[in-house]
């Protein structure tokens, strides 16, 4: 009966030694939440270029811009100035005053003076420019979305509509909202 209760002994005072620790340690830190990371950048660059190939090695897409600045807290970039160009027979450009990249590069989003122009595959065609203030990019998959209003105009017509689904390798826009639009044919008069 004694050999059993002094194995207990040690235990007990392990026991009050943890409990004094974590009253130590509470006294000293106090309840206080611990502050947020700090929203520091680690890195700057200026005036650059960057180039994305497809999987057969042809060029993809290139983003150039004024000033990128990389957070690594929540591994975000913010660049001003971006201009994004699609490289395929008629190249698509699409430019913004600011855009926000994710961790992983697969999103961006453009904000602010957003133009899309894409470039008509026949020369006599003229371009087709959208125009909208923000727009959630898939670089990787050439698509895009606006939930904001867009004005789309190809010469003399021009459509508005209150959203904008884009696939920019099929080439289909899909407005969404209340669309509204004058369109001009191109006519050739017979005598």
């Amino acid at each position: 009966m004694k050999d059993h209760g002094a194995s207990l002994v040690p235990l007990g005072m392990l026991l009050l030694l943890a409990a004094l620790t974590f009253w130590l340690s509470r006294l000293i830190e106090g309840d206080k939440p611990r502050a947020p990371l700090r929203h520091d950048p680690d890195y700057m660059v200026e005036r650059f270029e960057v180039r994305r190939f497809d999987v057969q090695g042809r060029l993809q897409h290139t983003l150039v811009g004024e000033k990128l600045v990389h957070f690594p807290d929540d591994d975000t970039t913010l660049v001003n100035g971006p201009h994004v160009t699609f490289h395929q027979t008629a190249p698509t450009e699409i430019g913004a005053k600011l855009a926000l990249i994710g961790a992983d590069g697969k999103e961006i989003d453009l904000l602010d003076q957003v133009r899309v122009l894409r470039h008509a595959a026949s020369g006599d065609a003229p371009p087709t420019q959208l125009d909208t203030r923000s727009l959630k990019l898939f670089p990787d998959e050439e698509r895009g979305l606006s939930r904001d209003p867009v004005t789309i105009t190809q010469g003399r017509s021009i459509i508005r509509g209150t959203g904008l689904e884009i696939d920019n390798k099929t080439g289909i826009s899909v407005l969404r909202g209340r669309v509204t639009g004058t369109l001009y044919s191109k006519r050739t008069e017979k005598p």
